[in-house]
């Protein structure tokens, strides 16, 4: 697993690897599922399940990609190019849930309120 070192004006920070997360709702599953299982068949990505609920910060059903920052290239254009009109949620894992979920987000299409209450 490869780590990569950034610096900031005042900081530093090791982005391990990233995660992001589809959101969808009862009237667009079928569609998340096609996403799903078209990740499935790409390396760069480890492909969680989709969840029917609301899980942990996200304020919709949502399934998880993760990839390593290696790849990060390759995930991005991927995920712009199979958004199919759904949001994709994007961070990074660097040890400050806080950040990882605020600062440090990417979001591609309607951007949502997150409940980041729990990382206080």
């Amino acid at each position: 697993m490869a780590r990569a070192l950034f610096s900031g004006f005042f900081y530093e920070v090791y982005l391990k690897e990233f995660h992001a997360h589809l959101y969808f709702d009862h009237t667009s599953l079928a569609i998340a599922n096609e996403i799903v299982e078209l990740a499935k068949s790409e390396s760069i990505f480890s492909v969680g399940r989709l969840h029917e609920k609301n899980v942990g910060p996200h304020p919709m059903w949502s399934c998880q990609l993760l990839f390593e920052t290696q790849d990060i290239k390759d995930a991005m254009l991927w995920l712009l190019i199979n958004r199919r009109n759904l949001t994709w949620f994007i961070h990074p894992l660097s040890g400050d849930d806080l950040k990882d979920h605020s600062d440090y987000a990417i979001w591609m299409g309607e951007k949502y309120n997150l409940n980041l209450s729990m990382f206080n």
